[in-house]
């Protein structure tokens, strides 16, 4: 086993992950929560590609759904946060939610997009779409590439077991095929590491009141498929 493929695997165990991300993380997910997903008590939640569950320790109480393709997280979350959330395993690209279309205030997707490639990211965002209810938002957080990125964080963007690694407006472009409104966020400061992510919050009429304060980092909006991407 090559020793890449043995970090991999590695990963892949809850306790594993779980160790890896508070080492490297910092503030990175209480950032992600409260200037972006910003979510409200009693929302109905959507987590594709939940992991094990650790997000939940961010989340005020909401009625939460989480699904992952590896049975070991969606054990390690059913374990840990039960009483929270209702969890299953389940791919993208297989997911059906029809019982619960347009139901949800909120869908998430932490980490998720940089492993797929563009006909299941499509999948994740038309999931997203049926599952949210009108004027709901989808989240997205990834690493990416972008210009004027450091040598280091490029590199270590290029390590991330994801294979599927894209420039900033490749994600953004994937999800105007879906959403009418796109918003797309790069971070260059939220690991302990030289890492650089792209967030990116994606709705429809009403998603985003004229009114809301934005994320301190400037933003990019992307005009829709129908305008002409």
């Amino acid at each position: 086993m090559k020793p890449r493929e043995g970090l991999y695997y590695l990963l892949t165990l809850p306790s594993v992950y779980r160790l890896f991300r508070t080492i490297v993380r910092g503030e990175a997910c209480r950032i992600y929560i409260s200037e972006y997903v910003r979510p409200v008590p009693g929302e109905k939640v959507l987590d594709i590609g939940c992991g094990p569950g650790d997000i939940l320790e961010n989340l005020p109480d909401v009625d939460y759904l989480g699904f992952d393709i590896n049975p070991k997280y969606v054990e390690a979350a059913q374990k840990r946060f039960g009483r929270r959330g209702r969890f299953f395993c389940g791919d993208v690209g297989l997911t059906a939610i029809d019982q619960e279309a347009a139901t949800f205030d909120l869908v998430l997707a932490t980490g998720v997009l940089h492993h797929l490639d563009d006909e299941r990211a499509f999948s994740l965002f038309n999931l997203a779409r049926r599952a949210l209810k009108p004027g709901a938002r989808l989240v997205t957080y990834d690493g990416c590439f972008v210009a004027g990125q450091s040598k280091l964080a490029r590199f270590v963007v290029s390590r991330d077991r994801g294979q599927y690694v894209r420039e900033s407006a490749a994600y953004a472009k994937l999800a105007a095929q879906v959403f009418p409104q796109v918003r797309s966020f790069v971070r260059h400061d939220l690991l302990r590491i030289p890492y650089t992510h792209v967030i990116l919050q994606c709705g429809t009429v009403g998603s985003f009141s004229s009114g809301c304060t934005l994320p301190r980092r400037s933003e990019t909006q992307l005009p829709s498929a129908t305008d002409g991407l």
